[in-house]
């Protein structure tokens, strides 16, 4: 067992060490999809892919981290956690139910604090055929340029004007025309993309060549950034389906917290555009998928918004002055990951009861019998 605060890291260089030692210790391979670029200080970045149980297990239970980069902080501490917990391991191997370590899905967005990939992508808005014309999202394109202003701090006249748009629209409408994903706007908060990412590309491939076998097939896609601090939503995180929403609250939900949706309004998140769980269905479609997004909440939502929104200008402008730089990095990891030993622990907490309500799910013939 390794202590809770040890299973956290606080740059990406080092969470990546952990995972790979947590997997050697464990006796687990490791295929790790390198990416094209360095890191922020030079290193490795890779997609690390770990397989724990027989390659031919019909239940599979896939574990992912740094979708949005930054936020891997928080999913690499759960999964290095999980290599050293005997009991978890042994739950999920005593239930015939495979586990499928994906370590940082956005390396690059990882090693240098951003929530997006190297080429600017949201990679949750991503998965989406590009061959068909891009949803276009009105409401962002009013907002764009109130976001991103020529200068930051913004001016007073700037926060007013955004006041005045959420005063007219509402806060949940400034929400939604955020985050929901744009396509028009390449230096833009979510922005999904004009074509898949290497993230992408490199997970659907790891799909292709490990995740045939499953038959049933759950995912845990490790978030954070909405909701109150330190409580786990687990958001449904499949398509608008009657029966795996059902699969999904009969898991992990309960009368008191069910499983929340982008669909029926129930979730702290909007309703969102090219999902990277749709990837299950066109590369998977021999599983029955039930899925959730575990969202972490941190800060207030406007906070998250106004450090994105930092981030993004300071993309823009390199030749900001170095303090206020560090300021906006700053800002960036405290939107994204509680630095307390008491989030930490609420984060392991709630991640392992829904592993544990994953591995019954999957084997509901066994479960009444553990």
């Amino acid at each position: 067992m390794i202590g809770v605060g040890e299973a956290f890291s606080p740059r990406y260089a080092q969470a990546r060490q952990k995972f790979l030692q947590g997997c050697a210790e464990a006796g687990l391979a490791v295929r790790s999809h390198v990416h094209p670029l360095k890191g922020r200080d030079g290193e490795e970045l890779a997609m690390d892919v770990a397989l724990d149980g027989d390659p031919q297990a019909e239940r599979l239970l896939i574990l992912t981290s740094a979708c949005h980069g930054v936020e891997g902080h928080c999913g690499s501490g759960v999964q290095v956690f999980a290599l050293h917990d005997a009991e978890w391991r042994e739950k999920a191997r005593a239930q015939g139910v495979a586990v499928l370590y994906v370590h940082a899905l956005n390396p690059h967005g990882f090693s240098h604090g951003r929530r997006v990939t190297n080429e600017g992508c949201d990679l949750n808005r991503n998965f989406f055929d590009f061959a068909e014309p891009p949803p276009v999202n009105k409401e962002y394109a009013e907002l764009h340029a109130l976001l991103l202003p020529e200068q930051w701090p913004p001016t007073a006249a700037n926060e007013a004007a955004i006041a005045h748009w959420i005063e007219k629209n509402g806060a949940t409408a400034y929400q939604a025309a955020v985050t929901r994903g744009q396509y028009q706007f390449e230096d833009g908060l979510f922005f999904g993309g004009k074509a898949p990412t290497w993230s992408n590309d490199t997970l659907r491939e790891v799909l292709r060549t490990q995740v045939q076998a499953a038959r049933q097939l759950a995912w845990i896609d490790l978030h954070t950034g909405l909701g109150p601090n330190g409580l786990g939503e687990r958001i449904f995180s499949c398509r608008d389906d009657k029966a795996a929403y059902a699969r999904a609250n009969a898991w992990w939900g309960t009368p008191a917290a069910p499983v929340t949706s982008i669909y029926d309004g129930s979730s702290t998140s909007a309703f969102l555009t090219g999902l990277m769980w749709g990837s299950v269905y066109e590369e998977c479609p021999q599983a029955e998928y039930t899925g959730i997004a575990l969202e972490y909440g941190t800060v207030p939502v406007m906070e998250v918004v106004g450090a994105l929104r930092a981030d993004h200008w300071l993309h823009k402008h390199p030749e900001a002055p170095a303090d206020l730089a560090a300021s906006i990095r700053s800002k960036m990891l405290e939107a994204f990951y509680t630095d307390t030993d008491a989030w930490r622990g609420q984060i392991i907490s709630q991640a392992r009861q829904a592993m544990f309500q994953a591995v019954d799910g999957l084997s509901p013939r066994l479960a009444h019998f553990v």
